[in-house]
């Protein structure tokens, strides 16, 4: 029998299934979170799974919404019926990533792409966790948080004259479209975060250096500083932005006196290596 890892975001689910610590099947699927859809919607995922990945003998899910009594039963429930002979353990997509960066050490687990968020994990359990307050007020140093950056750069005039120039031929943004996608359309936190790729493919330049480091900064400050033993533990990334602004990133932190740790893309990379060591 398998052991089943998924990683359930509200854009995609990641499944794996290791056989004896090998990856033996792997498939992206639709996202899910149960704050915003049923029962029915993770099931039509479930029926979407090839028959070997329905032979797991234990299956762990790490998924956004998870966090809720609500939003756990149904997960928990359409699981049950989808591997009714698996041992089933049901965690938070934080809780992933602590184990994909931290594995079974102690340290700081952090959340950084499109949105962002930390915690303190003791190895076993989080002990303590920032609130996150999403793109609209809070997600300080994200994906969405440096594109909305960007954008009010170029809005504004306070990009330099040729990098403005690069921005434009890039984008073509209108601001009454611009406006409208922003305000009136959904997803507007993955439309604000797609401009952070122009970030990333410049991140050389003078300006895009600062603006990024800003707003790590400002991470740091909500989502890092607040713990109080900060300063001896290892701080570990999961998120594109983190990733690939990893240079930059480890600058901040070393403004800070602050140690950065594993930094992986995708959590599922490093929940494949802790449960290869089952």
């Amino acid at each position: 029998m398998f052991t089943l890892i998924v990683d359930a975001g509200s854009t995609k689910t990641e499944w794996v299934a290791l056989d004896h610590g090998t990856v033996a099947h792997r498939i992206s699927l639709n996202g899910f979170n149960p704050n915003y859809a049923g029962a029915e919607v993770f099931r039509s995922i479930l029926d979407k799974l090839p028959e070997p990945f329905h032979r797991a003998g234990s299956v762990f899910y790490y998924g956004s919404g998870c966090g809720s009594e609500a939003g756990w039963q149904v997960v928990s429930q359409a699981l049950s019926d989808g591997f009714p002979q698996a041992k089933i353990a049901i965690e938070t997509d934080m809780y992933g990533a602590a184990r994909a960066v931290l594995g079974n050490g102690k340290g700081i687990a952090c959340i950084l792409g499109t949105g962002a968020n930390s915690c303190l994990f003791d190895g076993d359990d989080i002990c303590d966790r920032a609130v996150s307050l999403g793109y609209l007020v809070g997600d300080e140093g994200s994906g969405c948080y440096i594109g909305r950056k960007l954008v009010r750069a170029y809005f504004y005039n306070l990009m330099p004259l040729q990098l403005k120039r690069e921005f434009e031929d890039c984008y073509h943004l209108n601001i009454s479209e611009f406006i409208d996608k922003v305000y009136h359309q959904k997803e507007a936190s993955k439309y604000l975060s797609g401009f952070t790729k122009f970030a990333g493919e410049h991140q050389e330049d003078p300006f895009i250096s600062q603006l990024v480091k800003s707003c790590f900064r400002d991470f740091i400050e909500v989502f890092v500083l607040r713990y109080a033993d900060c300063h001896a533990l290892p701080i570990g990334f999961v998120g594109s932005v983190a990733y690939h602004f990893q240079g930059l990133l480890k600058a901040c932190l070393e403004e800070n006196g602050l140690t950065l740790g594993r930094v992986i893309q995708s959590p599922m990379e490093g929940l494949v290596r802790y449960h290869s060591l089952d």
